[in-house]
């Protein structure tokens, strides 16, 4: 069995790392330049009980939100609020404007991921030659 990732790892065409090894406290940890993703942007936040960020938006960036621990509360332009605990997403259009809050009594986690100009679609492979079934 393989040793669990902690510090950024780097490989020929991969990276790895933690959430632990990207920062300390509370903030911004920059995924995107720890692991040097090209493609979108990426980072995963760490926001302590009973702060908010307050309004944003973007000019061309759609991003989505995904929530590892705790209850963020979203609150869109337009007056609308939702809670999403663990596991919810939340895909939010550039224009939009948004602003979350923790709403929880312990620290939440989420990451966002932003990019524009659509979905590329399926283009994964299997190595030829390649038949094991993978679980």
């Amino acid at each position: 069995m393989a040793d669990e990732v902690r510090d950024p790892i780097k490989g020929e065409g991969y990276a790895a790392a933690h959430l632990d090894g990207m920062g300390e406290g509370y903030g911004f940890r920059k995924v995107r330049r720890v692991l040097d993703v090209t493609a979108f942007g990426i980072n995963a936040i760490v926001l302590p009980a009973g702060i908010e960020t307050g309004f944003h938006y973007h000019d061309v960036q759609e991003e989505t939100y995904f929530v590892h621990r705790g209850r963020l509360e979203f609150e869109f332009g337009d007056g609308r609020k939702l809670v999403v605990g663990p596991g919810g997403f939340v895909r939010v259009d550039a224009a939009t404007h948004r602003k979350v809050r923790n709403v929880g009594d312990e620290d939440v986690v989420y990451v966002v991921v932003g990019g524009k100009d659509g979905y590329v679609g399926r283009e994964a492979h299997v190595p030829e030659g390649d038949s094991r079934i993978r679980g």
